[in-house]
């Protein structure tokens, strides 16, 4: 873990070896003024009062203290920026990383968790970057200029204070698993509030209309307590380290006065050296306390750093050794005995063979939770299947690269997912590098061409978070241009116009009818009078294909379809 963290200070070699050498003169410069101190002192004690010396060391200190300020500033801002950019550079790898990830991932772990690990832990990971090495290291060579210093100024008196560090490591020792512990379980409280958050804020209107606002009140006050009580944990481990600590450091002091005292008294130190020796306890105790406050931020940051490499460590989607690129797909889909789960606990399908020919279109229908969307999720390679094949164009998808397969593939579904952009980026999401004339194109075709140019902004105008400024059959329009912008030859529509009223729906269907127009079309649809005229219709119950054949023939048969046409017939 150590080396992994190291490989981020790389591009920043050159700051951190300047920031690490301003500490250090930071440090030394905070060795001269005991120096001073002593020499004063003895000026004026020994009656030899060389005021033009003294004035000399004053101004000296001054002119030190102004240099220090000046490295103060640079440790400060360029020490931070430092572990700004480290922390920028592990956000963008966080990100590429949830990019590469496969859709299971994203199944098992909440929006606002993922969104806690890559702010409030990074930020963490960014100071322990910082402060961490100027802590350990200009702190152990601090303590060791300081013990250097103090022994040349009375070594038995030194001694005795250095015999106290021990008893204040132990202490910090005992405490440092608990303390460890404490942090990981609020940040893990952190996380679980972070994520209801993001699920009350995203679904306040079905809040709002439903008035179950005490509910989500509720929800979120159960992992609020959870935090003050995570919190409470690491509160109490901290005020138990700094207490501990701070009562040592106080002995110090109260050694130094009582065994200088004597020292004093016994004539084996003067005056000037009791009084250095009393100013310079401090800068002893100063990097020892810092570094036992470094054990405290060592532990948030590697709690925080554990956490990022646990999404880092994710396993990526990747593709098969040798696995090539495909071109234009023709749309020929096989499913040769696939079975499927997605937790490992049950199959959402069994040994499921499908033969669906290219340019024709073929639905899925039956019971939710069937294992229909899972057929639709399997044929872009969103899932791995356990058993079985499936074939594009007569190649088994594992021996063709992800990227290239999903080019060929155009989904729309039931939720469509808008960006908080303007329509003109929405539609451009199907191709980026589309020209201003193709997008007008898809969005005409998508029968949504004349509304956009009624709104103020035109293809300009920002559509809000999800869409949520325009109706759904208009969202629905904008990810038919989407997709007809892509142009696929393979089509899945998970259940598009379900959500949708008679008049929208008859005016989307045409939108899709004109989309689906010589391309292989996947329907998932619990309208059946939407599927009538499919060229094929497979039932898909319990994860198998109960029945197949085209709408008539099902109908023949009297079968599973038959009783549900006949039941959807009579309700409508």
């Amino acid at each position: 873990m150590l080396k992994r963290f190291l490989e981020y200070y790389k591009p920043h070699k050159r700051i951190f070896i300047l920031d690490m050498l301003a500490s250090l003169t930071v440090s030394l410069i905070g060795v001269f003024y005991p120096v001073v101190t002593r020499t004063m002192i003895g000026e004026f004690t020994s009656g030899a009062r060389n005021f033009r010396l003294i004035a000399l060391l004053g101004a000296a200190l001054l002119l030190l203290y102004a240099v220090r300020m000046l490295l103060d500033y640079f440790i400060q801002y360029q020490g931070h920026m430092m572990g700004v950019k480290m922390q920028a550079q592990m956000r963008s790898d966080m990100f590429d990383r949830l990019q590469s990830l496969p859709y299971s991932f994203f199944d098992n772990h909440e929006t606002g968790k993922i969104m806690s690990r890559m702010t409030n832990d990074l930020f963490n990971i960014s100071e322990l970057a910082h402060h961490g090495p100027e802590n350990l290291i200009i702190s152990t060579i601090s303590v060791i200029v300081a013990f250097v210093y103090l022994a040349t100024v009375e070594w038995r008196l030194t001694l005795i204070i250095f015999a106290c560090v021990p008893v204040l490591f132990l202490i910090s020792l005992a405490l440092r698993t608990k303390m460890r512990n404490a942090f990981r379980r609020s940040r893990e409280a952190t996380a679980v509030i972070n994520a209801s958050l993001e699920s009350s804020i995203s679904g306040i209107r079905v809040t709002k209309a439903f008035t179950n606002d005490e509910t989500e009140r509720r929800k979120f006050e159960e992992g609020n307590g959870e935090f003050v009580e995570a919190r409470r944990d690491a509160y109490d481990s901290m005020g138990k380290f700094h207490s501990s600590t701070s009562f040592v450091t106080n002995v110090f002091n109260v050694v130094v006065l009582i065994a200088g005292g004597f020292f004093l008294y016994a004539g084996k130190i003067n005056v000037a050296d009791y009084s250095a020796f009393i100013v310079s306890v401090n800068m002893f105790l100063t990097p020892i306390t810092t570094l036992i406050g470094f054990m405290e931020q060592y532990q948030d940051g590697v709690t925080g750093f554990q956490r990022f490499l646990e999404v880092m460590d994710a396993e990526p989607e990747h593709d098969a050794e040798g696995a090539q690129e495909m071109g234009k797909a023709r749309g020929h889909i096989e499913f040769r005995g696939v079975s499927c789960d997605y937790d490992g606990s049950r199959d959402i399908l069994h040994s499921v063979d499908l033969d669906i020919p290219e340019g024709k279109t073929f639905a899925l229908v039956g019971a939710s939770g069937g294992g229909k969307t899972t057929i639709c999720h399997l044929i872009p390679h969103f899932y791995e299947p356990n058993a079985g094949q499936i074939l594009i164009d007569g190649i088994d998808i594992n021996s063709i690269t992800r990227r290239s397969l999903r080019k060929n593939i155009g989904i729309v579904q039931q939720d469509v997912y808008l960006f908080n952009a303007s329509v003109r980026d929405n539609i451009l999401y199907g191709r980026p590098d589309a020209a201003e004339e193709e997008v007008m194109e898809a969005a005409k075709r998508a029968n949504i061409h004349d509304y956009i140019m009624s709104l103020d902004k035109g293809y300009d105008t920002v559509i809000g978070e999800r869409g949520v400024r325009l109706s759904g059959g208009q969202k629905q329009r904008l990810s038919i241009a989407r997709v007809f912008l892509k142009n696929p030859s393979i089509l899945i529509l998970d259940e598009a116009t379900s959500a949708l009223d008679n008049a929208t729906e008859i005016l989307i269907q045409s939108a899709l009818d004109e989309l689906c127009r010589g391309r292989t079309t996947v329907v998932v649809a619990h309208r059946l009078s939407t599927i009538k005229n499919a060229d094929e219709i497979a039932v898909i119950d319990d994860g198998r294909v109960a029945e197949l054949g085209t709408h008539a023939q099902l109908m023949e048969k009297g079968g599973i379809y038959a009783n549900l046409y006949s039941q959807q017939f009579r309700l409508d």
